[in-house]
């Protein structure tokens, strides 16, 4: 198990931050301060966010009415979640642009309320909460399936509103699950480039991401510049995860799990 952590994951950040030393910290964030890489990282993980928080309340909502209902095409519903990690990113970049296009089938309804999806920052957004959403909802439907209903039916008998209930008793079980789901979307969409690209119209300083720039300057051989951008990256995406153990502990032990 820990030959293939090292091969898999290890040694490829391992080479990334020995390249990085090799070319020194002073060299490196010259690299990395100009304003177009700026914009592409901003992007990158603003939008990224935006994603992930989005899959974390619409994640925990499609995961509830699955576990909790039963209904015509349930089954049809649980099986399209995993249709992300079936389909290659391209074709669903290419799918999406397609849908929202100002010629698309949906491009077409949004233009006359003034919406543009493709080719701006909204249609990243959808990208990523289509590769997103099933790390939330297939993280979350098996702790809400352990959840008993007598849980919140002895709630409700104790006077306790619906809401009060969910914000009470279902939430606390429910949000190292959730933590993890967000964590896992996060770090997903900050990496993705195939259905992004088509979909984002790649204009510097507006709908440009951080992968898309580390490709452009490994065509130009530009490794040293790749490099810096894919250390900034890593940089910033550590400390995103940090902060959100750091929260899934303190979750943890507020409801006594450790």
């Amino acid at each position: 198990m820990m030959a293939v952590l090292s091969i898999v994951v290890l040694l490829p950040i391992g080479a990334l931050l020995g390249r990085g030393v090799m070319i020194g910290p002073g060299e490196l964030w010259e690299m990395v301060n100009s304003r177009r890489i700026w914009a592409a990282l901003t992007l990158s993980f603003r939008a990224s966010l935006i994603a992930s928080l989005f899959n974390l309340v619409f994640g925990l909502m499609l995961a509830w009415v699955l576990v909790r209902y039963r209904f015509w095409g349930r089954k049809l519903i649980d099986a399209a979640v995993d249709l992300p990690f079936a389909l290659p990113t391209a074709v669903a970049g290419i799918s999406l642009t397609a849908l929202y296009a100002p010629n698309g089938v949906f491009g077409q309804v949004l233009a006359p309320f003034g919406i543009k999806v493709a080719y701006s920052e909204i249609g990243i957004w959808m990208a990523l909460i289509f590769i997103g959403l099933p790390f939330v909802v297939r993280t979350v439907q098996p702790v809400i399936e352990e959840i008993d209903r007598e849980v919140e039916e002895v709630s409700a008998t104790l006077g306790a509103h619906r809401f009060y209930t969910l914000r009470k008793v279902v939430l606390p079980m429910l949000t190292p699950a959730l933590l993890t789901g967000f964590a896992l979307a996060l770090a997903r969409s900050v990496g993705e480039y195939g259905s992004v690209i088509f979909i984002a119209g790649n204009l510097p300083f507006q709908t440009e991401i951080a992968p898309l720039l580390i490709v452009i300057r490994l065509e130009e051989y530009n490794y040293d510049a790749a490099t810096a951008i894919g250390i900034a990256m890593l940089v910033i995406s550590f400390a995103m995860l940090l902060a959100i153990n750091a929260i899934q502990i303190w979750s943890r032990r507020r409801i006594g799990l450790v």
